[in-house]
């Protein structure tokens, strides 16, 4: 890692990890395979980011390590990158074991359980589906029709505001700060 960090990502150390080479590397990682419109490639950090503040909008009385844990929810690609879900399906069990002991480790050394209480896992799932929805309607040149056969319509509390990928640079920046945000609010 750039931070100098040796990660071993077969048998990940909680103490080889830190947020700056996270928020670098989300920041550098494109979803829907860089397959978005605008100048800027939509990076797996402002997807993180995007999933923590519909999070908070969707579940602003839960405890606030829930909210770094939807930050957190696809950290292990600074690392692995991001695989579409059908090439993930097609690896079996090799790349979700990396994935979840990554995430793992990555929990334990923010200070969040290994594994996520089902209710918390499934509450970011579901803000992880509803922007997925968003992303291809206003990143990937989906009508409603097409993103409603592949991802199901969400129903959320949240207003949408359309989604414009920002530059790498920025989306590290701004992820480095509300990671600060709210360990500061669970410290």
């Amino acid at each position: 890692m750039l931070s100098g960090r040796k990660l071993d990502i077969l048998s990940p150390s909680p103490f080889d990890i830190e947020i700056e080479d996270i928020a670098l590397g989300l920041s550098r990682v494109t979803r829907w395979n860089g397959q978005t419109t605008g100048k800027n490639p939509y990076s797996v950090a402002q997807h993180s980011i995007l999933v923590e503040e519909l999070f908070n909008i969707e579940y602003p009385d839960l405890n606030k390590k829930w909210n770094l844990a939807a930050l957190l929810h696809d950290a292990p690609e600074y690392v692995i990158g991001d695989l579409i879900t059908p090439f993930k399906y097609a690896l079996n069990n090799s790349y979700q074991f990396v994935e979840d002991n990554l995430m793992k480790a990555i929990f334990l050394r923010f200070g969040l359980p290994a594994v996520l209480p089902k209710h918390v896992e499934n509450k970011i799932k579901k803000i992880d589906k509803a922007l997925a929805w968003f992303e291809a309607i206003d990143l990937a040149n989906y009508n409603e029709k097409e993103a409603s056969q592949i991802i199901k319509k969400p129903n959320l509390n949240y207003k949408h505001k359309t989604i414009v990928a920002m530059s790498a640079n920025d989306v590290e920046k701004i992820f480095l700060k509300r990671f600060q945000q709210i360990i500061s609010k669970i410290s």
